[in-house]
C-alpha cells in the first residue's frame, strides 16, 4: 500500500491495517477519539483469546497511526513473529474475525513477502494478476477475503482503475461495490484452509513438559507464562558473549530448582529440546547421567535458566525508574478492568480468589503489551521485566515444593520424530490435498504408464516464458493433444525436404516454358544453383548424421536406447537376434528410438532413485499431477517392457 512503512528489520514482520468505512469524518482530533475507542473495543472483546496466548516474540496490538499523504488515518499493528509462522496465521483469523465483528471496519494484512495470502492461494489466483499489480487489492470485509479486480477493458467498468487503486479509492470500492470484490470461491478455501481451527487450535499447539528449574522462575512462570518465549529466544539466540553471564549465576542460582510444569508451544519446545548444550562447571548446574528418568527435565531446566540468566545481564540493575512507573499506572487501565469484567472475562470468579488473580495477572500484562504499549524508549526490555518482578512479587518456596507431587503429566513428544507416512501427510495437509489412499497390488499391476509420456508431450507443448513453464495441474482437465504429423512437418521445414524430393536437380520442361527472357533465364538458373547447393549441403549434412547415429549404435551410448527392433526382437528367438546383431554396421538399417519408452524408462529409474525422498522426478510429476505407485519390492530398476 502506499507510505507502506517498512520493516524494521529482516525479522519476520507481519502488519496488518484497520480502516473504518465509510470515513467521512474531517475532524483529526474527533477520528482519533472514534479509532481509539474501537481500539479498546476490539482488544477488549477479544481479550480471553488473546490474553492467553504465548507469543513468539511480540504479541498481537493496535495503535492510531496518523493519516499521512493518500493513507487515511486508521489502526495499525505491527509483529514480529519469528520462527512462530503459527503466530502470523493467528493473526490472519484475528483480524477476519475482527471484520465479523465490526462490519464497518476493512483490513488488509502483508508480511516481509508482501501479500502472502496471495501467496498461499497462488495455485487458485487470475492470469491478469501479479506482484506488479497487487497493490491495496486484497482486504478482509465483513469476515472474507476481497480482491478488487481490475478492468479487462478500458472503459468497461467504470469503477475499477486501470492501475493499482490507492488507499482511498479501495475503501470507495469496497463500500459501493461488496459483492462484485469478493475474491473467488476457491482463493478464499485456500486462505481459510490455513486458519482452520482456531481458536481450538490454539491449545493443540501447546505442549506440556516437567522442568527442574530455579524457584523463582517457577514463580515467575506461574503468574507470566508468556516469558517462557523470552527465556527460550535468549537462550536459543546465545552467543559466546551472553554466555560469560552464565559461567557464574547470579540471579537464579541452581540451588534453589524444584520440579514444576511449564507450557511451551510447540515452537519453543522443538527450539529447547533440538540444541545440544553443556554448562559450564562453574555455573553449579550439573547434569544426571542420560539414563536417569527426569533427564530431559533437568536439561530443559538447565537450558531455561541459562536463557533467563541472559535475559538479566543485559539489563542494569538501577534502570530507569520511568520504566517500573509506567509499567504498573495508566489512566486507561481502570476503564479497560471494567470493560474486561462486563465482556464476562473473570467467568464469574470470586474476586480475590487465586484463579481471579491469575487472571487479573494475565489482564495486566495483555494490556501492558497490547493496549497500551509504550513507546520504544518507555518499553521494558525482558531482563527490566524480569527483574522488577522479582523484586515485587513474594513467593514460597516451601509452598511450590508441595506442588512438586501434584504435577499434571507431560505431553508425549513423539511429535518431534515423525515417520514419512506422517511428514508426507502433514505437507498434503498443508497443499490442501486430500490424503492419497494407499495402491493395492492389483492397481499397482493396472498402473498405466502411458500417463507419464503423455503427461510430458503436454508438458512439452505448454507455453513457457521468461517466468516458468505452465504446469498441467490436471491431465483430466483437458485432453491432451500431440500432433506427430505436425511435430515431424516441423523438423522437414528445418532440415529441408525429404531426400525423394531434391534428388533430381534438373528444371522440367514446363520450367522452361515459364522463363520469358534470357535475364529470367539467368535469375532462374541462378536461384535453382543456390537451392541445388542448399539441398546438397542439407544432404551431406544428414549423411554426415546417419553415420553418426550408426557409429554410437554399437557404443554405450547408443545401446542405452532402446528401439523399436529391440522391443520387437523380445517376441524372437535368441537365433533371430544373434543374426540381427552379426549383420554388421554397415548393411543394418537403423531403426528409430522408442521415445516412449525410454522416457518412461529413465523417469522411473530417477524415482526408484529418491528412495522414498523428495526428487526432480516426483516433484514434476507431481505438479502435473502424476501419483506414482510406492516401488514396493525395492529391487533395482529395469527398463519397463510393452505389451
Amino acid at each position: 500500500m502506499e507510505d507502506n512503512t517498512k520493516l524494521a528489520t529482516m525479522e519476520d514482520t507481519v502488519e496488518y491495517h484497520l480502516f473504518l468505512i465509510p470515513d467521512e469524518l474531517r475532524d483529526p482530533e474527533k477520528h482519533k477519539e472514534i479509532l481509539q475507542k474501537y481500539i479498546e473495543r476490539i482488544m477488549t472483546q477479544f481479550a480471553p483469546m488473546l490474553a492467553p496466548y504465548i507469543w513468539q516474540n511480540q504479541p498481537f496490538n493496535l495503535r492510531y497511526k496518523p493519516g499521512k499523504g493518500n493513507v487515511p488515518a486508521h489502526m495499525f499493528g505491527v509483529t514480529k513473529f519469528g520462527d512462530n509462522i503459527e503466530d502470523e496465521w493467528f493473526i490472519v483469523y484475528i483480524v477476519k474475525q475482527i471484520t465479523k465483528e465490526f462490519p464497518e471496519l476493512v483490513a488488509r494484512i502483508e508480511d516481509n513477502d508482501g501479500e502472502f495470502l496471495l501467496i498461499e492461494a497462488a495455485d487458485f489466483l487470475p492470469k491478469w494478476l501479479d506482484p506488479d499489480n497487487s497493490a491495496n487489492r486484497v482486504f478482509f470485509q465483513r469476515g472474507e477475503l476481497c480482491l478488487i479486480p481490475a478492468p479487462r477493458k478500458p472503459g468497461t467498468m467504470s469503477w475499477l482503475p486501470t492501475t493499482p487503486p490507492t488507499v482511498p479509492q479501495a475503501l470507495n470500492i469496497i463500500s459501493t461495490h461488496p459483492e462484485e470484490i469478493l475474491a473467488s470461491e476457491s482463493i478464499r478455501a485456500a486462505v481459510n484452509r490455513r486458519i482452520r481451527g482456531y481458536p481450538e487450535k490454539i491449545q493443540a499447539s501447546l505442549h506440556r513438559a516437567h522442568c527442574f528449574l530455579p524457584a523463582s522462575i517457577v514463580a515467575l512462570l506461574k503468574q507470566h507464562p508468556r516469558l517462557v518465549a523470552a527465556g527460550v529466544q535468549a537462550f536459543y539466540l546465545r552467543d559466546p558473549i551472553d554466555l560469560r553471564a552464565c559461567r557464574v549465576f547470579k540471579t537464579f542460582l541452581p540451588e534453589t530448582r524444584i520440579m514444576t510444569s511449564v507450557t511451551f508451544t510447540k515452537c519453543l519446545y522443538a527450539q529447547l529440546v533440538q540444541q545440544r548444550f553443556v554448562p559450564d562447571r562453574r555455573s553449579g548446574y550439573k547434569m544426571p547421567p542420560p539414563s536417569h528418568p527426569q533427564y530431559r527435565a533437568h536439561e530443559l531446566g538447565m537450558k531455561l535458566a541459562h536463557g533467563f540468566e541472559i535475559l538479566c545481564s543485559k539489563c542494569s540493575p538501577h534502570f530507569s525508574e520511568s520504566k517500573k512507573s509506567f509499567m504498573t499506572t495508566s489512566p486507561l487501565w481502570a476503564g479497560f478492568l471494567e470493560s474486561l469484567k462486563k465482556n464476562d472475562y473473570f467467568k464469574g470468579l470470586i474476586e480475590g480468589s487465586a484463579q481471579y488473580q491469575a487472571r487479573l495477572e494475565m489482564a495486566k500484562n495483555y494490556f501492558q503489551l497490547s493496549v497500551n504499549r509504550p513507546e520504544s524508549c518507555l518499553a521494558m526490555s525482558p531482563g527490566e521485566e524480569i527483574l522488577t518482578l522479582l523484586q515485587t512479587m513474594p513467593f514460597d518456596i516451601e509452598e511450590l515444593k508441595k506442588e512438586e507431587a501434584n504435577l499434571p503429566p507431560e505431553d508425549d513428544d513423539r511429535w518431534l520424530a515423525l515417520s514419512p507416512d506422517q511428514l508426507d501427510q502433514l505437507l498434503q495437509e498443508v497443499a490442501g490435498k486430500k490424503e492419497a489412499e494407499p495402491t493395492s497390488k492389483k492397481e499397482e499391476q493396472n498402473y498405466d504408464l502411458n500417463q507419464v509420456s503423455e503427461s510430458m508431450k503436454a508438458f512439452i507443448s505448454k507455453v513457457s516464458t521468461h517466468k516458468g513453464a505452465e504446469l498441467p495441474r490436471e491431465p483430466s482437465e483437458a485432453p491432451i493433444t500431440f500432433d506427430a504429423d505436425s511435430f515431424l512437418n516441423y523438423f522437414d521445414k528445418i532440415l529441408g525436404p525429404s531426400p525423394h524430393e531434391s534428388d533430381s536437380d534438373d528444371l522440367d520442361e514446363e520450367d522452361f516454358e515459364c522463363l520469358d527472357s534470357d535475364d529470367d533465364l539467368d535469375l532462374k538458373t541462378e536461384a535453382a544453383g543456390e537451392e541445388a547447393s542448399v539441398k546438397g549441403t542439407l544432404n551431406n549434412l544428414k549423411s554426415y548424421m546417419a553415420q553418426m547415429d550408426r557409429e554410437l549404435a554399437y557404443t554405450s551410448i547408443g545401446k542405452s536406447f532402446t528401439t523399436q527392433k529391440q522391443m520387437e526382437s523380445l517376441s524372437q528367438t535368441t537365433n533371430n537376434n544373434s543374426d540381427e546383431e552379426d549383420s554388421g554396421a554397415g548393411g543394418s538399417v537403423m531403426t528409430p528410438v522408442d521415445v516412449d519408452l525410454n522416457l518412461v524408462s529413465n523417469i522411473l529409474e530417477s524415482y526408484s532413485s529418491q528412495a522414498g525422498l523428495a526428487g526432480p522426478a516426483s516433484n514434476l510429476l507431481q505438479s502435473m499431477g502424476v501419483q506414482l505407485p510406492d516401488n514396493s519390492d525395492h529391487r533395482p530398476t529395469s527398463k519397463p517392457t510393452q505389451d
